[in-house]
This record gives C-alpha cells, sequence and structure tokens, in this order.
C-alpha cells in the first residue's frame, strides 16, 4: 500500500511534459529503421528519461528553495506548457510516417504497417509504465533507508548517507550480480551455438582441409563458423570455371577459440597449419580477424579467391563467441589480444623468408575484426619490413587508427568518405564508391571500406551534447536528410541503430555488400592482369544465384 501510494502522489505532471517531450524526439529518424517494437521500446525508456531529469530538476529547485506555483497559476502554467507539448508529439507521430518510409525507401525497404504506430504507442506506454514502477520502488528504498538513518543522525546526514548507500547498492547488484549474470547467459548461449565438441558434424577426410584427421587443428573445437570457413569457399574447379585458366584449390586455416586456452598458443597453431599446407608458397596471404562470433564474410574472401586463381591462404583465430556490439562492451580485450598476438606469429616468422620467395601479406578485418587488426598492425614494428597492404570493412568508432586518419583527412573532404593525401597510402570505398580514385599506390597499400549509414562506424559517445561531425556535414548515400542533432535523445537513438545495425539490406547499415569488396580487393592486392572488365565480371558471377559469397553453398 504505501508503494502504491508512491506511485500515485509523487506523480509529477511537469516532468511527465518533460517525458513527452523526449517521446516525441525519439520519433525523430536516426541511421537504421525501426520496427514497432523498438520505436517503442525506445520511445518508453526515452520518455522515462525525459520524466527522470524533470524529477531531477524539481529536486534541485526544491534544495534550493526557490518558489512554486501552486493552485490555479500552477494549473494555467501546467496548461500553457502542455499545449505545444501536446502540439509536438502529436506532429512528431504524424510526420515519424513520412520519416520512416522515406528511409526504408532509401533502402530498399517496404513502408511501415498501418498498424504500426498504434503498437509504438501501446509498447511506449508499457515501458514507461514500468520503468516509472522501478523508479519509485528505487525512491522508496531510499526513504526506508533515510528513515533508519534519520534515528541515529541529523536529518541533513541521513538524507546525504542514504542517497550514498543506495546508490553504492545499486552499482554493486548492478556490477557483480547483473552485468557478469547477462555475460555469462550471453556468453553460454553464443558457445553453444557454435556446435562445439559432441554437437560438431563429422570432420573433413581431405587431408588439406584444417579439420581433419591429418590436421593439427582439431575439428570439433573448431566452432561452426570456423568449419563453415573452410569447407565452404570456392575450389579450384570453380575458381577455373570462372577465369578459364587454371587454378588452385585456396588454403584456408581457422583456429577456434577452444582450439587452445591462450592467444598465443592458438596463433602459434595457427602457424603451425599454416606450415603444414605450404602457404607460404602462394602467392598471396591474408591474415583475417574475424567479428565477435567468429564469423567469417565470405563475400569478402570469395571474390579475393578468385581475383588471384586461388593462389592464396588465409588464416583467422577465433577470440569470442559473442556478436561483435555485445563483444565490444563485454569482451574489449579479448580481440585485440588475439590479433596482435596472430599477426605479430605470422609476420614474425614471414620475415624470416627471402624477400622474392615469400607471399605478399595483406591484413583484413570486418567490424570488430577491423578494429582488432588495426590496432594489432603496429606501423612502427613494420617500418623496417612492412606488410603489403590492409583492408578493413566497417571499422568500429572506438578504433584509434581509424579516428587518426580520419582526423587527417583533407579539408573539405567528408567524414563519411574522406580523402587522404593523394591517395598512394590511404583510400576509402562506399557503397557508392570503389576505391579506385587517387594517386597511383605506394608500397603499402591502406583501404577502409565503410557506409555512412553504418551506426558502428559513426556512432559517438559524445553526442549526448554535440552532434558528431557527420551530422554537420550533407547525409550520405542511405541517410535521412531529415535526421537532426537532439542532446541526449541522438546517444540513444545511435545506441539502438548499433543493436540493429546488421538488419538492413546488403550496402546499408553494417551489412556489407560482395560488390562492394571486389574493387578495393583489387585495388590493395593487385592481382596480374586484373581489368575494369574483370571486377564487373565477378559481381556479375557474385549475382548468379548464389548466396552471401560467390560460392554456390
Amino acid at each position: 500500500m504505501r508503494f502504491l501510494r508512491v506511485l500515485v502522489t509523487h506523480f509529477s505532471t511537469p516532468a511527465l511534459l518533460l517525458g513527452i517531450f523526449f517521446l516525441a524526439a525519439s520519433l525523430s529518424p536516426s541511421l537504421i529503421p525501426r520496427g514497432p517494437a523498438i520505436q517503442g521500446a525506445l520511445g518508453g525508456l526515452l520518455m522515462a528519461l525525459g520524466y527522470l531529469c524533470g524529477r531531477i530538476l524539481e529536486t534541485i529547485w526544491d534544495l534550493a528553495d526557490m518558489p512554486r506555483l501552486r493552485g490555479r497559476a500552477a494549473a494555467i502554467a501546467t496548461a500553457v506548457v502542455a499545449i505545444p507539448v501536446l502540439g509536438t508529439l502529436v506532429l512528431s507521430t504524424r510526420a515519424s510516417v513520412r520519416w520512416q518510409d522515406d528511409l526504408r525507401m532509401r533502402m530498399d525497404l517496404a513502408p511501415a504497417e498501418e498498424a504500426h504506430w498504434v503498437q509504438v504507442i501501446a509498447i511506449v506506454a508499457v515501458v514507461f509504465a514500468l520503468l516509472y514502477a522501478l523508479g519509485v520502488a528505487i525512491s522508496l528504498l531510499f526513504r526506508l533507508v533515510r528513515g533508519a538513518l534519520y534515528r541515529v543522525m541529523p536529518p541533513r546526514r541521513a538524507n546525504v548517507l542514504g542517497l550514498v548507500a543506495v546508490a553504492m547498492l545499486l552499482f554493486l547488484l548492478t556490477r557483480d550480480q547483473l552485468v557478469p549474470t547477462v555475460f555469462d547467459v550471453l556468453d553460454e548461449s553464443y558457445e553453444t551455438a557454435q556446435n562445439l565438441f559432441d554437437q560438431a558434424p563429422p570432420a573433413p577426410t581431405e587431408p588439406r582441409t584444417p579439420g581433419s584427421p591429418a590436421s593439427l587443428v582439431d575439428w570439433q573445437a573448431m566452432g561452426q563458423p570456423g568449419r563453415d570457413f573452410v569447407t565452404r569457399g570456392p575450389g579450384a574447379e570453380a575458381i577455373s570455371a570462372f577465369s578459364g585458366e587454371d587454378a588452385l584449390d585456396p588454403i584456408r586455416v581457422y583456429v577456434g577459440r577452444a582450439n587452445a586456452p591462450t592467444p598465443e598458443a592458438r596463433a602459434l597453431l595457427a602457424l603451425d597449419e599454416l606450415l603444414r599446407l605450404d602457404a607460404f608458397d602462394r602467392e598471396v596471404l591474408i591474415v583475417a580477424s574475424p567479428t565477435g562470433t567468429g564469423w567469417l564474410d565470405p563475400g569478402s574472401h570469395d571474390p579475393v579467391e578468385y581475383m588471384h586463381g586461388g593462389d592464396i591462404a588465409t588464416v583467422a583465430v577465433q577470440y569470442s563467441y559473442m556478436q561483435s556490439p555485445l563483444a565490444l562492451i563485454f569482451e574489449t580485450r579479448t580481440g585485440l589480444e588475439q590479433a596482435t598476438a596472430t599477426i605479430e606469429t605470422i609476420h614474425d616468422y614471414w620475415k624470416t623468408l627471402p624477400r622474392d620467395d615469400r607471399p605478399r601479406l595483406y591484413i583484413h578485418g570486418l567490424s570488430l575484426g577491423a578494429w582488432s587488426s588495426m590496432y594489432a598492425t603496429n606501423l612502427f614494428r613494420l617500418v623496417n619490413d612492412g606488410i603489403d597492404g590492409a583492408f578493413w570493412a566497417g571499422p568500429p568508432f572506438p578504433s584509434n587508427f581509424w579516428n587518426y586518419v580520419q582526423n587527417a583527412r583533407n579539408e573539405g573532404t567528408s567524414w563519411v568518405l574522406p580523402e587522404v593525401g593523394d591517395g598512394s597510402l590511404i583510400r576509402y570505398a562506399s557503397h557508392v564508391a570503389d576505391g579506385s580514385e587517387g594517386a597511383p599506390w605506394g608500397d603499402m597499400r591502406l583501404m577502409f571500406l565503410q557506409y555512412p549509414s553504418d551506426p558502428i562506424t559513426f556512432y559517438d559517445p559524445f553526442s549526448v551534447w554535440r552532434p558528431p561531425v557527420w551530422m554537420t556535414e550533407p547525409p550520405g548515400h542511405g541517410v535521412s536528410p531529415d535526421l537532426r542533432f537532439l542532446p541526449i535523445v541522438t546517444q540513444f537513438q545511435l545506441a539502438v541503430d548499433m543493436a540493429l545495425s546488421t538488419t538492413t539490406p546488403a550496402g546499408y547499415g553494417h551489412s556489407y555488400y560482395a560488390h562492394d569488396y571486389i574493387e578495393p580487393w583489387a585495388q590493395v592486392t593487385a592481382p596480374a592482369g586484373w581489368t575494369r572488365e574483370d571486377t564487373e565480371r565477378l559481381m556479375a558471377h557474385c549475382d548468379n544465384g548464389f548466396q552471401q559469397g560467390c560460392t554456390n553453398d
């Protein structure tokens, strides 16, 4: 009963109006189209956040002993504020249909269903009610603690210590109970999805396939992403049919997280497997860092194997079982440590080989794999015997090297598609630019592939109070011209966008498209005799009834 009394008697209409304003703002477009469930949850969360901000402002006002309107004057003031706030909500709701449908059209998606906004409002109400009840419960807990302290100390001291005690309790419960439990559940569920050990399918029998009886890499511990990678790429026959020339079977090596206990042990196992397969006799060697789950995009790896007639080896080592956004939060260091161990181990061996009798060495990564491999590509370490190039797709926003390059862009070029120097060292590609423009390449070739609508790349943690750089420029391909910066709201919108980033069609968001890898790979790895016509022919081949990559699955 006491909880119900607090629930009703401490409700604040002015704070509610601020919450409604936040709700109206949440309906504005961001980078990724939102369905009714996501839009409703976001709207309810921001409405509750706005209400909380209002309550905090009221508390500060009262603590400052400022006068408050009461009676008829308070009712008139509330009405004066409520009319424009509710009008804003109505206008935003009507406009949001157009905003969402315009964004969907830009990404070749169907318009929102007619019942979309009815569902949104219902979900907003439920989410706000639950969060409001949670807030009241915390407030009641504070009152109980404060009441107990009143018996042994002065009220002012009891207020402060009561607030600190409740805040510390919530912090400890979140840090030591909630977050570890969520982490363990997620890690276990994603690990289960890898089909490790007893759930693994039968091992391959071909001796040159990693995971076979002749291999140094255990098939059962490799995990589903690794097994898919080493068995589903194009073979010599498929490559020869495309090129009309003799081809080799590409070499693919994958070491799963469960194959060895430490990053260094997994890196050494990968090197030993490369040596077993004579991978250093190939023309090209790519060290790839996978995404958080261990997945490697066939849309990237299949085309480059076609380009080089199969005379290529690719090696990757897994460091996590989680989706990249979750691994970015919960396993920040694991990817960096694994990529560093892998690249250093392979580069150290590669340096011992004669310069004219070793493969050209390239670094590659998508998403979290781009971040980790960028971190591990220590340019100071490469000065005397550097790699031949690197190709990074969808680089996450915390990537230090990416941020350094972005800020070194030529004056007047955009944040989403910059130009750096004369293009002889670093170039950018997107869904509408292939990275072929620039001065002749130098000895090392670095390429970034990024979409303007990718929130993994263009999220900005400082967008709580200031707009990201790209919001101050004309919108890039696939970005709504109606997108506007709104303090606090934009931060939450971009955070939700990151969670939805892979739900878009290929070529938008964080869904990278096989077509968009092809010409950048040609620019970075310079296949012998490769022409623009070959690029277009390979694009057509990848479209010809194939799924994800360029290999019939």
